[in-house]
């Protein structure tokens, strides 16, 4: 029974954050919060559902992007596309490798250190991708990563504190990563 309970909160966080960040996606044009997703993921979550809620997110913010915001349909824009869901991975997993080393340390260290490795993760990747598709000018601007940095940072408190409030109010908690794993 245990099993079904823990499955089904997995299931209902990642579809409750996907829809916080497809908000976000909205309001943003298309800034999917994938950096602040990560940390919450690696503070409150298996990796594996970690990596479904990045998947999951990236799906939605593709949608968004081409159904909503109108994006074109060519080579390079898709090539876009799956790179930033190949760098929403990287941001989960690097975020889940540092938070989890930090296990023994307090849980604000660990987010702080997670969402820091989490933008890491995902701009290193963006800026590999930047080399052969363009823009790395653009992806690398240090006004530009302040500004993700700051606006990812925001977006993480307001899902964090969304997280406390639901589980508050008796939502079940996302199961996490067991301390062996």
């Amino acid at each position: 029974m245990t099993k079904n309970v823990s499955g089904g909160a997995s299931t209902l966080w990642i579809l409750l954050l996907t829809g916080a960040s497809t908000v976000t996606t909205l309001a943003l044009a298309c800034a999917t919060p994938f950096p602040a997703l990560a940390a919450l993921a690696a503070m409150h979550m298996r990796r594996r559902d970690g990596i479904a809620l990045m998947t999951a997110s990236w799906v939605a913010g593709q949608a968004v992007g081409y159904c909503v915001l109108g994006y074109p349909g060519d080579p390079r824009t898709i090539a876009w596309g799956v790179a930033i869901g190949i760098a929403a991975v990287a941001a989960v997993l690097a975020a889940d490798v540092i938070a989890y080393s930090l296990k023994r340390h307090s849980f604000s260290l660990r987010l702080m250190a997670g969402y820091v490795a989490g933008l890491f993760g995902f701009k290193a990747v963006i800026a590999l991708a930047s080399l052969g598709l363009g823009g790395a000018k653009l992806a690398l601007s240090l006004p530009i990563l302040a500004d993700q940095f700051v606006r990812n940072g925001a977006i993480l408190v307001v899902l964090l504190a969304l997280y406390r409030l639901l589980v508050t109010l008796g939502l079940p908690a996302a199961p996490q990563r067991m301390a062996t794993a």
